[in-house]
């Protein structure tokens, strides 16, 4: 038997999300647009956890997923908008959406007086929904789910293991980034009792890339603007590039933190433009400044140290806007340390 260990830090939450999930049926799961690992593997994580309870459940996307993570358990069992209209839902569980509008996609398959469970760890989540289970202290929203399941005591099986070791890994950079705990190597060994290989999760999730997205690395690095001072770097995207590299909007992900690992850089931007006009960026920090703070004042949002937002203009014109408020973000860093 697995011991389920660590304790969760708001036991209240997690009681509250597993009741509902243990007393409703037949739930639409639901995550954010364009989806990474932990969003995957909350989503799929929740399936199997409802698959264990006995409950019907659909799970459903806008748009293409990523094609690096279809190794997860039930990953074909994700349907598109289109296969599931016009049914609505009443009972939604909405994993690793910081906001509402993160699954706006899926709007038309909801039901006006849907019950919505929310399930998350983005600090700047307001907590919507009915049951709002939110830490903004989780490394990943699987972290949080680690915990649902313990509660609900259902069957750690290998294959509900691997969507939660999935979300972690990813989310922690590899068990790399600042937000790596004790707590979350605990529950990290936990998993690989369950069965869990490592490198067959690492390998396609972290380290795997397409010809097409090198291709695209090596054009983006080659316009890779860094600050003066060498505090911020900045990696443009433009739709000519993709088209360029024959690249896929997929492709795209992940080349913020080569502006990031610079060595000097405090704060990594990467600036896309979308099919639509708008531009998404993407922000990463080292250690001292909160980009959540910064998504936050173009309507975005995320975690102290990986955020995001979308910004309306051109690239240039985006570049300029969040270069000024990186640039206060870091002048308010070192006013704070003169203290």
């Amino acid at each position: 038997m697995t011991s389920w260990q660590p304790e969760p830090r708001d036991k209240d939450a997690i009681a509250r999300a597993a009741e509902a999930l243990r007393s409703f049926d037949d739930w639409l799961i639901v995550t954010h647009e364009r989806p990474d690992g932990d969003a995957l593997g909350s989503a799929l994580a929740v399936a199997h956890t409802l698959d264990a309870l006995g409950k019907r459940y659909a799970i459903a996307t806008g748009e293409a997923l990523p094609p690096r993570f279809r190794f997860l358990p039930m990953y074909d069992r994700i349907q598109f908008v289109d296969d599931l209209a016009p049914r609505q839902f009443q009972h939604i569980v909405a994993v690793d959406c910081a906001d509402e509008q993160r699954f706006a996609p899926v709007a038309p398959l909801i039901a006006p007086d849907r019950l919505v469970v929310n399930i998350d760890h983005h600090q700047t989540n307001p907590r919507y929904g009915r049951v709002a289970c939110v830490d903004p202290l989780a490394a990943a929203t699987c972290e949080v789910l680690y915990h649902v399941a313990r509660a609900l005591d259902v069957p750690l099986s290998v294959d509900l293991a691997k969507c939660l070791y999935t979300g972690i890994l990813t989310d922690t950079g590899g068990f790399s980034y600042p937000n790596t705990t004790r707590e979350v190597h605990q529950i990290a060994a936990e998993l690989l009792a369950s069965g869990v290989q490592p490198y067959d999760i690492a390998e396609p999730a972290l380290e795997a890339r397409t010809l097409e997205q090198m291709k695209l690395l090596q054009v983006a690095l080659r316009e890779m603007t860094i600050a003066p001072d060498g505090r911020y770097a900045f990696i443009l995207v433009s739709q000519a590039m993709l088209a360029s590299c024959n690249a896929s909007e997929d492709d795209v992900e992940g080349l913020v933190g080569f502006a990031r690992s610079v060595e000097t850089v405090e704060v990594g931007v990467l600036l896309r433009e979308r099919p639509d006009g708008l531009v998404k960026a993407s922000l990463r920090s080292k250690r001292l400044v909160d980009v959540a703070a910064i998504a936050q004042r173009f309507g975005g949002g995320g975690h102290a140290r990986a955020a995001g937002c979308v910004l309306e203009g051109t690239l240039e014109q985006a570049k300029q806007a969040v270069e000024a408020a990186v640039i206060a973000a870091l002048r308010e860093v070192d006013e704070a340390c003169k203290r």
